[in-house]
């Protein structure tokens, strides 16, 4: 798992640090927007990057490319009083942000300001080249969006998801959340020891199609 060269290594860092820092500053900021000061209570309303790491989560996402950040505490009951969509719109703040992080580090590589990278892994190298620090930005940040999007919790999709449903499938879907995480874990962890990446077979292919549209 940890076979990285130094190189991806320190690229996925500078990717970590930005990516998850600006991800939970956004769920922070849309929910004191729409009247919650939970986050800025909880210390969550800043780009100080020492507020939203977690420690697991950031190893992952050295390691395999994708982890999870420290979740902003939220009052749901106050963002419904504001809006109905209240908690959609907070949830879907994260994986927004990091669409638009994608996009904004894939103009350079459009107006040819930065060479597009072609996986060419110098294994001596200790620091990483700026195609491919640009290019972990843009797929680290696709992949996370996308991921986050999965509706399971305690991932952002299963809050969106939760908006649009119907009453009586959101009964079931009630019944579905405490499972949540356990499901994920099963998915993500042990399904690729039996040959069922079921979360590739989700996440790559949309990724792909994504990258291919941004980068060209």
């Amino acid at each position: 798992m940890f076979n990285l060269d130094p190189a991806t290594l320190i690229a996925r860092l500078i990717v970590l640090v930005i990516t998850f820092t600006i991800h939970e500053f956004a769920h922070a900021w849309s929910a004191t927007q729409l009247g919650d000061e939970t986050p800025r209570m909880s210390g969550r309303l800043t780009l100080n990057p020492l507020a939203h790491l977690d420690p697991i989560g950031s190893l992952l996402l050295l390691a395999v490319g994708f982890g999870w950040a420290k979740p902003v505490p939220i009052n749901p009951y106050v963002l419904l009083r504001r809006t109905p969509a209240g908690v959609m719109w907070v949830s879907l703040a994260g994986p927004f942000s990091n669409l638009l992080m994608a996009i904004l580090a894939a103009v350079p590589i459009r107006m040819g300001l930065v060479a597009p990278y072609y996986g060419l892994v110098n294994t001596r190298a200790i620091l990483p080249t700026i195609p491919q620090i640009f290019n972990e930005f843009i797929v680290i940040n696709l992949l996370l969006c996308l991921f986050n999007l999965i509706p399971l919790a305690p991932l952002d999709g299963e809050k969106i998801l939760d908006y649009f449903l119907p009453p009586s499938l959101a009964k079931v879907f009630e019944d579905i959340r405490p499972y949540g995480p356990i499901i994920l874990i099963a998915v993500v962890m042990l399904g690729p020891m039996f040959g069922l990446d079921i979360i590739g077979k989700i996440i790559y292919p949309p990724l792909n199609a994504l990258y291919n549209l941004l980068v060209g």
